[in-house]
């Protein structure tokens, strides 16, 4: 918090406007199609100015860039954390390990029924792994390919894997930003998040139950050609694991910021990149082929390239304009209502309703910088509520959103709301869980 109390100046006032109007605009994202980095950029901007002339015009701007910088660099260990293993998704994808999976699903010859449990599942364990958006990205294939003309399958699958990639992600540092953002402020160790392994659970398969009523049992014919994976691909595997095994010891042993140790990786990625490029293109050059289009050799920083910018300038954008309305004085008044006057439980459950409508990503950063004084029990509580809260809503989560994008026509805002009360039924029940063994 700064070192004046702005909440109640015009200055105050803007900034919460502004931030408003901006995130508006990212909720409305589906609508007008204005990617969400855009607006709450703008906003950090906007707010830090207003914050930069108030505290300049009453003599008081030597505490200005020392805060500024203490929010940077939180962003700072976010983004090359996320932007090492956004490289490796993408590495492997490039490497047509997904595709593979997803072929394999498809040629098994499961009933409908079978596979909407394997997409589940497999989404569930794939999300603490890789994430929530790209375990959708993944599935959503085997899903269309299987389903086809069949709107009433692909809308009940699309909902059951979106709750079960948010459900998977919610009990794994890697698997949701939430978790990885309470991991790296030190709050919670590694190990501890474990501890939400079945309230997860509980909460994909009580809504899995009823979506499974509405799946006929018929037989998926869909059938795809045999897909080879390329040069190199189960070695990028293993140095990612690799890369997770070094960002834990990184943070338990070493006891510096996990993103050393995913960065260390990305530099393993890059040197084995360095050896698959020399040998792809000595390959091609002795058969006499030459690499276009989707032949190209293996480039690490192509991989780089097409990280998710959208995704990461958001967080920027959040980070920065929420550190803005906390150096404000906003989140101290926020924090004694939630936190004393509701108590923990109440509070952190409704972090988890909210994150539903207003993205769980911001109503984690606001939790972190409020700060409660909680035991590890509360901290879980309010991990778990915001990774799953927003499977309530399609537009709760980057797994619902992307969702959209890729079964348009056959799942939808309202496709998902109306199985809304079975989804708050495992929310509510993983919730309950969790406060009985924790």
């Amino acid at each position: 918090m700064g070192e004046l109390d702005l909440t109640a100046s015009w200055a105050g006032i803007s900034a919460v406007v502004v931030f408003c109007v901006a995130y508006a605009l990212v909720i409305s994202e589906e609508f007008h199609h204005l990617r969400k980095c855009k607006p709450v950029i703008l906003a950090a901007g906007l707010i830090w100015a207003i914050i930069g002339f108030e505290y300049t015009r009453t003599g008081n701007q030597a505490s200005l860039e020392p805060a500024v910088r203490e929010y940077l660099v939180e962003y700072a260990e976010l983004f090359l954390f996320l932007l090492a293993a956004m490289t490796y998704v993408n590495s492997m994808n490039e490497r047509r390990v997904f595709k593979a999976l997803r072929v394999w699903l498809i040629n098994r010859g499961f009933s409908l029924r079978t596979l909407f449990w394997a997409t589940g599942v497999l989404s569930f364990f794939l999300s603490a792994l890789i994430d929530n958006l790209t375990t959708v990205l993944v599935m959503s294939g085997v899903v269309l390919a299987v389903g086809g003309n069949n709107k009433r399958f692909i809308s009940v699958c699309s909902v059951n894997i979106v709750v079960a990639a948010n459900a998977g992600g919610a009990f794994s540092p890697f698997g949701d930003i939430t978790t990885l953002m309470v991991w790296q402020s030190g709050i919670l160790a590694f190990h501890k998040f474990f501890a939400l392994f079945i309230p997860s659970v509980v909460n994909y398969v009580v809504p899995a139950l009823f979506l499974s009523i509405a799946v006929k049992n018929g037989a998926a014919e869909k059938q795809a050609e045999a897909v080879e994976m390329r040069m190199g691909a189960k070695r990028i595997m293993m140095l990612f694991v690799l890369t997770v095994f070094m960002a834990v010891s990184f943070h338990n042993y070493l006891h510096l910021p996990p993103f050393m140790g995913m960065v260390t990786g990305l530099a393993c990625l890059q040197l084995f990149g360095f050896y698959l490029r020399r040998k792809e293109t000595e390959i091609a050059a002795n058969s006499h082929q030459h690499m276009a289009g989707d032949v190209m050799p293996y480039d690490t920083f192509r991989e780089i390239a097409r990280a998710e910018w959208d995704t990461l300038l958001f967080f920027f954008g959040v980070i920065m304009s929420v550190g803005g309305l906390t150096f404000l004085g906003y989140l101290g008044g926020l924090s004694q209502f939630l936190y004393v006057e509701l108590g923990p439980t109440v509070a952190n459950v409704l972090v988890g309703v909210m994150s539903a409508v207003v993205d769980n990503i911001p109503m984690m950063v606001v939790v972190l910088h409020m700060n409660p004084v909680m035991g590890e029990d509360q901290w879980l509580l309010v991990t778990l509520a915001a990774g799953v809260g927003g499977s309530l809503l399609s537009i709760g989560s980057a797994a619902g959103v992307a969702m959209m994008g890729q079964a348009r026509g056959s799942y939808s805002f309202f496709s998902h709301l109306k199985w809304a009360p079975v989804i708050a039924l495992g929310y509510g029940s993983s919730i309950w869980v969790h406060l009985l063994i924790n």
